[in-house]
């Protein structure tokens, strides 16, 4: 294995998980190591440049069949990539640098946003945020914690 020594900080299969940087507090998130790159869902996705260089805006809903706490976040376009989907189909999708909290650490990474809205979590973990140190044991979830109650309720399901 090569890379920088880490500390292996233990998740499940599925977790719950923030984007300190833009103000995301809590989302469900899969933690999928059949993904490379980690993926957001994301609406209204509109490419737009600032000072010379592209950025994207889009909108986020955290809870899965509601709209509450719905935001629309600007961020710089990192790269575009061609995705393959678990069922074969290629995408060109936006690819954002973010901050991501799992389990207590906070480590960047590489999201695609994509249309999930049909999946039962807004957000997958994949590998390259993954190889920051965490280990995947697929018996567990929320390994890494819940947050309070009131939160939970908001999100049912999974």
């Amino acid at each position: 294995m090569s890379g920088p020594a880490y500390s292996s900080t233990p998740v499940g299969w599925r977790e719950w998980v923030s984007l300190p940087g833009v103000g995301l507090p809590w989302l469900k998130a899969k933690v999928d190591t059949g993904a490379r790159t980690s993926s957001l869902h994301a609406e209204d996705v509109e490419e737009f440049e600032r000072d010379g260089e592209p950025w994207v805006r889009f909108t986020v809903h955290p809870w899965q069949d509601t709209s509450d706490d719905t935001r629309t976040l600007e961020c710089p376009v990192h790269d575009r990539r061609s995705v393959r989907s678990s069922s074969g189909h290629v995408t060109k999708r936006y690819v954002v640098t973010l901050d991501l909290t799992l389990a207590g650490r906070t480590v960047p990474a590489e999201v695609t946003l994509s249309k999930r809205d049909r999946m039962g979590f807004r957000m997958l973990v994949g590998r390259e945020a993954l190889r920051q140190g965490y280990v995947v044991d697929p018996s567990r979830s929320y390994a890494g914690g819940r947050p309070p109650k009131d939160v939970r309720r908001r999100n049912r399901g999974h």
